[in-house]
């Protein structure tokens, strides 16, 4: 039990750490200013190879590389992750630069519920009583902000789904953190070289190198939160996993309503039924963890 507890308690403080950095990343991708989104997703995986590469050789575990691409039952998977969070970086990119992080954040709502869903369907998890509560009413709030906004949230639905299946995936993967963002991006990182390539073949030039540096951290800014995300992947039930992912849209939401000036369409009321939820959710599983802390033996 005492394992196993402890394994909770990494997990919610890897994906802590993933969803803060998440909730924070509008600023970076705000401070590169008009590039080009495909130019973005291109530079990400470049520069998170790099990254990795260093990674990888100082913690030496190029040997679980290898394995991994010499199993099929691994790296079909994680192909498949690959491409899956390649196209959810290219939404929320896309989402940054037409200026509608506010829809971005409605998306990353949607996520939790798609998230408890292939909980119950996939890993047969049962919910507690108040956790079906929170599922109610952060349905009835994503249900209004969705019908408010008089518009079928295209974005929103893009980045739920992408990233939910792509949750899945790595959580039924044998894989840490590290190994499994490591060969999802050297699965990317041809066709990622061969577009940066093609594009200064034909531009005849290459970014400023103030651009440059800025483009070259995005390693770092991809790398962290999905090396976290992918530690508590492996450690929470993926119903909590899901449920904590409110704390980055919340972050996101408030950015881009208070710094970057965009309007809330839907209604502040429907965005508080959504962040009930996760007060609910949050006060159920502090109870269900002290109830476990209080039924373990003593050593």
């Amino acid at each position: 039990m005492t394992a196993e507890r402890n394994a909770t308690r990494d997990g919610f403080l890897y994906g802590l750490g993933a969803y803060l950095w998440w909730g924070l990343v509008p600023l970076y991708f705000r401070w590169l200013g008009q590039v080009e989104p495909l130019d973005i997703l291109a530079h990400r995986i470049a520069w998170s190879g790099v990254f990795l590469v260093i990674l990888l050789t100082l913690t030496k575990r190029w040997p679980e590389i290898t394995h991994c691409f010499r199993t099929p039952t691994l790296i079909g998977p994680l192909t498949g992750s690959a491409i899956l969070v390649a196209y959810n970086w290219m939404m929320y990119i896309l989402g940054v630069h037409l200026q509608i992080i506010v829809q971005s954040s409605l998306g990353y709502f949607i996520l939790p519920l798609v998230s408890v869903a292939l909980g119950m369907l996939v890993f047969h998890e049962e919910l507690r009583p108040l956790q079906k509560l929170a599922i109610a009413v952060a349905a009835a709030g994503v249900g209004l902000l969705t019908t408010v906004a008089g518009e079928f949230p295209w974005l929103a639905i893009s980045l739920a789904v992408s990233f939910s299946f792509y949750g899945m995936i790595r959580k039924k993967v044998p894989v840490d953190g590290l190994i499994g963002l490591a060969v999802e991006t050297f699965v990317l990182l041809p066709l990622a070289l061969a577009y940066l390539a093609y594009g200064y073949t034909e531009k005849q030039e290459v970014e400023s190198w103030d651009l440059l540096a800025k483009l070259s951290l995005s390693g770092i800014v991809t790398a962290i939160p999905l090396v976290c995300f992918g530690q508590a992947a492996r450690r929470l039930p993926f119903s909590i996993l899901g449920f904590m992912q409110f704390i980055s849209p919340s972050l996101q939401f408030l950015l881009a309503v208070f710094l970057f000036g965009e309007p809330v369409r839907g209604g502040w009321t429907n965005y508080a039924l959504v962040w009930a939820a996760l007060v609910i959710f949050s006060i159920d599983s502090y109870r269900w963890y002290r109830l476990q802390r209080a039924s373990e033996p003593e050593a």
